[in-house]
């Protein structure tokens, strides 16, 4: 997991709301062993027609949107299952971000664990964002973790939150192993000392 400061990045737009992680991945594609190779099945039901071939409509098979790794969407992102998956997905697919006005939590988490941005904003920039993406060929968008704002070449330049504890995560680019072994030391310390305790108590009952 490499740490998240600075994100420079295209965006698609992708403005349906209650969008499912069954959606982002769909179950047939989930027999895989490995954490990669997701990315060709993302949306899979949505990017293709039903006699296999491409859906030219839907916006990630349009040329304009080749590349983006900024998504933004519409409220309850990642609802349905807690398949880590879509999470997965996602970024194999070469997406960093996903903006929206809200995430399903268990989503969230997976994201989060994943190196993965989830950012909640209010919908009134959610959907300006998603109007520059539609309006502009190449619309970017910068993301930045470390001061906490979001920023375009034509002045936009607005604040967001996220929790500490999450933003501090992303920023060192922690997964769940490497959130433990930050507390290796006092871990250590911890077991050192339970031992000496279950020792002193062997020594009184001999």
């Amino acid at each position: 997991m490499q740490p998240f400061r600075v994100h420079r990045g295209r965006v698609a737009p992708l403005l349906r709301r209650d969008i499912d992680t069954d959606q982002i991945i769909p179950k047939q594609f989930l027999k895989r062993l490995e954490r990669t190779g997701f990315g060709a099945f993302l949306f899979h039901d949505w990017r293709t027609l039903p006699d296999g071939s491409i859906n030219p409509a839907f916006v990630l098979n349009q040329p304009r949107y080749a590349g983006a790794s900024v998504l933004v969407a519409g409220p309850n992102f990642g609802c349905g299952s807690s398949r880590e998956h879509a999470a997965w997905a996602l970024q194999d697919a070469g997406f960093a971000v996903i903006i929206a006005p809200s995430f399903a939590d268990i989503f969230r988490a997976n994201a989060v664990t994943n190196g993965l941005l989830p950012l909640a904003i209010d919908e009134a920039i959610v959907a300006t964002l998603a109007q520059c993406a539609e309006d502009v060929d190449g619309y970017e968008l910068e993301v930045d973790l470390q001061q906490c704002r979001l920023r375009n070449s034509n002045g936009l330049d607005v604040s967001f939150t996220l929790e500490a504890g999450v933003r501090q995560r992303l920023l060192e680019g922690l997964d769940d192993i490497g959130l433990i072994l930050k507390y290796e030391a006092d871990i250590d310390r911890y077991e050192s000392g339970i031992r000496g305790q279950v020792s002193g108590i062997r020594n009184y009952a001999d």
